[in-house]
């Protein structure tokens, strides 16, 4: 119990409602004044965008296409134009101060405030009437419900009077969309599966969903009595996932969801420490240190990552959330990324899923985030997370020449679980050879029983071998009453070591429980070095028994150009989308292994930002079907 302790004494240390804001307020003119001249620029840019924006209108229609097509992006698309315009208003009039932007930002809040539902479409199941159409009699709260409560409840207190001179009706509306909304809610109920209650395993929702609960109350609620109340179950909430999490801190939801579980943990416990005068302080905690460091431990070179799961292979960390998380632990590594990140990107968090407060952590932050001039990320030489076992290593520490490798354990029964036991990741000079492809575009597939359709989900999509005509099982379903499990809990790596040296690292697995019985494998042991003397290479050793003669074939995927030889798959480069580039690798295997190469097209806009238009599938065979086999790959950089 790491914040739960804290619960009993809640009443002594929450600093009175109305006490002094997290930031700035409109009225401080001292303080944003101080606001670097290019950040301030930004602001009002945006703002001045959106003065006299068309607020588009949520329709019926986009509810059907969700239920009939599976798409929720016409939705989203207009959901987010609302919350990003209504953000950029607010912070330009906290900028300018003039009242210009007053009637455009009274326009946002009504027209919020007016919505039905402030969720996503997919959420819908945890309504008791289920998917298709909000209930208007039953409210849930959920990502998006609650990223609109935080939004309104920041636009409340930073323009607070200023709202007035257009109307003291607005601060009224806003008071009471967020009480029937979400505050007494989340206080009368206990049965979001996110709460951590229902048995239902958590992830990244749980201090997403408990950061703006928490901003909303500690802005809103004027009662004592309920704060404390409130308090205590998202404390409790809190210590539930971070339960989740093994002592070393690993997301197995990977760096992309990590900006909104280790990321949204450190706002939660930001807000906690200003809300209880330094009180609640529990950054020297060593789980809490941990998660903090996973993204530097998963980062291969600029903005490539380590993808395993739900995650794209490319990703813009939140600079300011990482440099505070570093600050706060005491973690130099992890403050130079948040400024490395913060010089690679936009002055201010873009895009919907960026939110007022997040924007309002980085303005606050910039001008100390500048005076940081890293010459580069840590790049750690090797990190091994055993809880979610994960290697990841590179030749030289400190740098992106060289080779690159990172492997998985893990189960198929993970939050935003791929069938990816085993799955390795190979790259050259901080470019891509051998690719984890990532995560198409969101629908209602993705998150129903027909997951394991989609073809990033499976496993002869990944660096993984088919065994006897079968590819890896999930021990993981989505179903419309939510995530399920299977009886059999094999779909893990079994005896699962990691040896680190100077020289060396090596993880060694036996992958062959995440296959189903008909698949005939008694054992597949995949081992998997990098040697760093020489030149260097990166070897996986694939020791197999089955039951009885089975035919295997290896799958690698890439996003080079594949060239095939005699015992040698040439990997050549190519450009890729973002100014960025495919590595070359020369890759050699053993001669009587048939090789034919494939392509994949990509149609997916998600997909695309990544790899551009293709991907290619190498399939490797042996010439007969197998019962017991061994075979050496050995990649080498071109």
């Amino acid at each position: 119990m790491i914040l739960g302790r804290f619960v009993e004494g809640l009443g002594e240390v929450l600093v009175a409602p109305g006490g002094v804001p997290f930031y700035p307020l409109r009225a401080d003119r001292t303080a944003w004044a101080r606001l670097l001249a290019d950040a301030r620029s930004a602001v009002l840019e945006a703002g001045e965008a959106h003065l006299g924006f068309d607020w588009p209108a949520v329709q019926a229609r986009h509810f059907l296409i969700y239920q009939r097509q599976g798409r929720q992006t016409d939705y989203l698309d207009v959901r987010s134009a609302r919350r990003v315009a209504l953000s950029a208003l607010v912070l330009a009039e906290c900028v300018e101060a003039s009242g210009r932007f007053l009637d455009d930002i009274a326009n946002g809040i009504w027209a919020t405030c007016e919505e039905t539902y402030w969720g996503n479409p997919g959420a819908l199941y945890m309504q008791k009437a289920g998917r298709g159409f909000p209930d208007p009699d039953e409210r849930i709260v959920e990502l998006g419900t609650g990223e609109t409560a935080a939004l309104l409840a920041w636009t409340h207190a930073l323009l607070d009077e200023a709202l007035d001179e257009v109307s003291p009706m607005l601060r009224r509306r806003i008071d009471h969309e967020l009480r029937t909304r979400v505050l007494d809610v989340c206080l009368a109920r206990d049965d979001f599966w996110w709460r951590g209650l229902t048995g239902v395993p958590v992830n990244n929702w749980t201090p997403w969903v408990c950061g703006n609960w928490l901003t909303t109350l500690l802005l809103i609620e004027k009662d004592t009595e309920r704060r404390c109340q409130a308090v205590g179950k998202i404390l409790r909430s809190l210590d539930i996932f971070l339960d989740s999490y093994a002592e070393d801190g690993g997301c197995d939801e990977g760096p992309a969801y990590w900006n909104r579980a280790g990321a949204s943990l450190l706002e939660c416990l930001e807000l906690l420490h200003h809300a209880s005068g330094g009180a609640i302080d529990v950054y020297d905690h060593p789980k809490v240190r941990q998660i903090g460091r996973f993204p530097a431990r998963a980062q291969i070179a600029d903005h490539w990552f380590v993808n395993f799961a739900d995650a794209p292979a490319t990703v813009s960390p939140s600079a300011s959330v990482l440099y505070a998380y570093g600050k706060n632990i005491g973690d130099d590594g992890l403050m130079r990324l948040g400024a490395w990140a913060a010089s690679m990107g936009d002055v201010l968090p873009a895009g919907p899923n960026a939110g007022l407060a997040r924007q309002l952590h980085a303005l606050f932050r910039l001008e100390e985030l500048g005076c940081h001039h890293p010459s580069s990320p840590p790049y750690p030489a090797a990190s091994w997370l055993p809880g979610i076992q994960v290697l990841t290593a590179r030749r030289h520490e400190g740098t992106t020449e060289g080779l690159f490798v990172a492997v998985k354990g893990g189960t198929n029964a993970e939050s935003h679980n791929h069938n990816d036991v085993g799955n390795v990741i190979v790259y050259v000079d901080g470019r891509p050879v051998l690719v984890d492809p990532g995560v198409e575009t969101y629908s209602a597939r993705t998150f129903s029983d027909e997951r394991y359709e989609i073809w990033t989900m499976q496993s002869a999509y990944h660096n993984l071998p088919e065994i006897g005509g079968h590819q890896q099982l999930a021990a993981r379903r989505y179903l419309p009453g939510g995530v399920k499990y299977t009886e059999n809990d094999r779909r893990a790596a079994q005896s699962v070591s990691c040896d680190l040296s100077d020289e060396k690292a090596c993880f060694r697995a036996d992958i062959g429980g995440a296959y189903p019985s008909e698949a005939g494998v008694v054992s597949w042991v995949r081992e998997v070095t990098l040697d760093r003397v020489g030149k260097g290479t990166v070897s996986v050793r694939e020791s197999v028994r089955c039951t009885g003669p089975k035919e295997i074939v290896f799958n690698l995927i890439t996003p080079c150009e594949v060239t095939v030889e005699s015992g040698v798959v040439r990997l050549g480069s190519r450009p890729l989308p973002g100014d960025r580039l495919a590595g070359a690798a020369t890759l050699h295997h053993d001669d009587e292994l048939a090789v034919e190469t494939e392509f994949i097209t990509i149609d997916d806009p998600r997909l695309r930002e990544s790899w551009g238009d293709r991907l290619h599938r190498v399939r490797l065979r042996p010439a007969d079907p197998v019962t017991v086999g061994e075979w050496v790959f050995e990649a080498h950089g071109a």
